[in-house]
This record gives C-alpha cells, sequence and structure tokens, in this order.
C-alpha cells in the first residue's frame, strides 16, 4: 500500500509528463489489488489505495512545496513523507500523503488559508504490524478507516501520520 501510494504520488506530482498510467496485470500476481482462490476473493491494500487515490482522477494538480523529515535505514536517508495534491470540478480539494518510516509517526503542517480550505475529512490505511496483510481467512485487515489524526489551529492543518501509513484529506 504504501508502494503503491509512493508511486501514485509521483504520477500525480508529474502530471505534466505522466498523462496515463495502468497496472499491466491485476489479479493473483505480485502488487495485485484482488486476490482469488476458486470461488473465494479479497481486496489487498494495494486496492485500497487506488479507490483512496481515484480522488484524482481528471483533477487539476496543485504544485506543492514541502519539507519532509528524513527516514533512516542502514544509513542510508530519504524523505519519509511524499505527498500529491489536486482539486476537483467540484472545487473540492485532496491531499494524498504517505508515511514510509515503518516505526515512527511523522507530524507535518499544511496552511490552509493559502488553499481556501474551511474544514477537513480523511481516511487512512495502517495496519498495527508491517508484515499484517488481507488473507482468505482475514480479508477485511487492513481497509480504508475515518482518519482523525489531525486538528485545525489558526488556518493550519497540523497532521501526524502514524507510521508506514497512507492518508487522503478532502478539504472544502
Amino acid at each position: 500500500a504504501v508502494l503503491a501510494g509512493s508511486t501514485l504520488n509521483i504520477f500525480n506530482n508529474h502530471a505534466e509528463r505522466v498523462r496515463m498510467a495502468n497496472l499491466a496485470q491485476c489479479v493473483n500476481v505480485l502488487q495485485a489489488v484482488i486476490l482469488t482462490d476458486k470461488t473465494k476473493m479479497l481486496l489487498t491494500p494495494t486496492y485500497h489505495v487506488m479507490k483512496m487515490y481515484a480522488v484524482h482522477q481528471d483533477a487539476k494538480l496543485i504544485p506543492l512545496t514541502f519539507e519532509s523529515p528524513l527516514y533512516t535505514f542502514n544509513d542510508k536517508s530519504l524523505p519519509a513523507i511524499n505527498v500529491s495534491a489536486s482539486k476537483d470540478a467540484k472545487g473540492l480539494t485532496h491531499i494524498s500523503l504517505v508515511n514510509v518510516d515503518s516505526k515512527k509517526a511523522n507530524k507535518i503542517e499544511i496552511d490552509l488559508n493559502e488553499l481556501g480550505i474551511k474544514t477537513v475529512t480523511g481516511s487512512i490505511l495502517t495496519s498495527s504490524k508491517l508484515q499484517d496483510h488481507n488473507t482468505f481467512d482475514n480479508p477485511t485487515k487492513i481497509q480504508p478507516t475515518v482518519f482523525k489524526g489531525f486538528e485545525i489551529k489558526k488556518g493550519k492543518l497540523e497532521i501526524v501520520i502514524p507510521p508506514f501509513s497512507v492518508v487522503t484529506l478532502e478539504g472544502k
């Protein structure tokens, strides 16, 4: 899910060059969105991320400037948070964030005044353990839930993004 979200953020942030992207294979493959076993079927975390990111389709990219905390592993570092944002035809702003840090929650702040946003709702895809996944015995182990890890203070949105999670926010 985190890899899928990070990849989609890259695609979104380069919308002037990436006009279309798709999955060559969707079922019963590596990074599948759906797994089947005879008459059983389950939706994977990758499916849920793709559904969460559907809000960016046919929307206008909002260019962002952003300073991410670093995630360090084996003496290598990369940004812990990646993000993309867009505004749809209805005037709704969507912000998608991914925390790739497997151990640490990260806090960021977004200036809502610049975006003209007064209210925010959100969804999150995360799990308590990095190794968790959906199985045929527990097909809903990982699925989106309402995200409440944010607070609006004086026109600023303060967000705490849990380790290894994908968050999509909608602002009006």
